[in-house]
């Protein structure tokens, strides 16, 4: 008997069963739980357990399969807290004073890697259509006032407070999703999120550093961002346009409407006019910024696809709280105080609830699924004897 990696047993004399057409017939759902469970991989493999001949191979697949769960995870961390650092240090450190015209460099950025991707091949999306902008609506408004408000949000307040106020946004998905979607949080998911708020007013109540516009712009994002969540799983749900096609038409629409922002309010001027466009390191940190967008996302599919959108979220979580801390000392703009300090930190413990609630009421439904493959499994040897 041959011991599967994801925890569930199946005998060996199992396979001719499941690979011999000419075999006693076997019970569709019984089968099918069978191969859908971790067991199948056993049964598809070539020469049986890691004794046979192709255990060798099947060591190395797992590795290199792991290596990229790893690497698709860090990868993820890396680029989501990249994304924060260098926005913070382009729009704080630099004194850049146009949050609108980095947001229309991202859009650029994002608009030139996916064309180019679709050219190469190495990635695709449906042709532009007229019905295009009707089947994505209203996302791309949503997109880029997500963008705009979220960059100035990060250049008016200190990145701890940032952090902090942008949990407000797990409430607003939660309450979205209660209204539009009918799904009902558990007691002790909405008990970490109203720890998490409640340690954010906290924080709020004594930030020295106070910024009115930083607040309100962290708001609006938090109000954007729960809309976004929703409407992108609604048009992935029901339009074939797919995640490359959401990201690249998102931006393509919403380049000329940011650009004419960007001369209404003169900040195309005052950025093109920036004196430090001839210092290397300043240049190097604004593209950068401007690719981070476009990388970000590639990162949050990769780590999906690898491992699993609990995992996605879990390491965004762990990002939060190295943003927390490390803000205190990037950017030069958070004031300290014991009350500030104290509520931070009740968000942050709050946020870790959060996960282990989220992971426990994720890895019910496995663990179900395992228990279904086992009992089938039991059925199934019942019928052979």
């Amino acid at each position: 008997m041959s011991v599967s990696r994801g925890g569930n047993q199946a005998p060996d004399d199992l396979e001719p069963l499941l690979h011999d057409e000419k075999s006693r017939p076997i019970d569709k759902d019984v089968e099918a739980s069978l191969l859908n469970g971790s067991a199948s991989k056993e049964f598809r493999g070539a020469g049986g357990g890691n004794g046979g001949p192709g255990g060798h191979g099947r060591d190395r697949e797992d590795s290199g399969l792991f290596l990229k769960k790893i690497g698709s995870a860090f990868f993820y961390g890396i680029s989501s807290f990249m994304i924060t650092v260098v926005n913070k240090t382009v729009l704080t450190y630099y004194q850049f004073p146009s949050f609108l015209f980095l947001s229309l460099g991202q859009l650029t950025a994002s608009i030139v890697v996916l064309g180019v991707g679709k050219r190469l091949k190495l990635v695709s999306y449906p042709p532009l259509q007229r019905n295009t902008f009707y089947k994505i609506f209203p996302l791309p408004l949503i997109f880029l006032g997500n963008m705009m408000f979220g960059l100035g949000g990060t250049k008016a307040l200190s990145l701890p407070m940032f952090a902090a106020l942008r949990r407000f946004s797990i409430l607003m998905t939660m309450l979205l999703e209660l209204k539009i979607l009918g799904v009902r949080p558990t007691t002790a998911v909405q008990i970490s999120v109203y720890c998490m708020i409640g340690g954010a007013l906290v924080a709020a109540s004594d930030d020295l550093s106070f910024n009115l516009q930083g607040y309100v712009y962290v708001m609006i994002t938090n109000a954007l961002t729960a809309s976004n969540g929703v409407y992108v799983k609604k048009k992935l749900d029901t339009s074939e346009i797919g995640k490359y096609g959401l990201m690249f038409y998102n931006s393509l629409f919403m380049f000329v409407p940011a650009l004419a922002l960007n001369y209404a309010t003169g900040d195309l001027e005052k950025a093109l006019n920036f004196p430090s466009w001839n210092n290397p390191t300043f240049l190097s940190q604004f593209l950068l910024s401007c690719v981070m967008g476009f990388i970000l996302s590639y990162s949050t599919i990769l780590c999906t696809q690898f491992n699993s959108a609990l995992t996605t979220t879990i390491v965004g979580c762990l990002k939060n709280i190295c943003v927390t801390y490390l803000g205190m000392f990037i950017g030069g703009d958070y004031v300290f105080s014991w009350l500030n300090c104290i509520g931070i930190n009740i968000s942050v413990m709050a946020s870790l609830l959060y996960t282990y609630v989220t992971f426990r009421r994720k890895q019910a439904p496995d663990k179900q699924q395992q228990q279904l493959a086992v009992s089938s499994s039991s059925s199934f040897r019942t019928q052979s004897v």
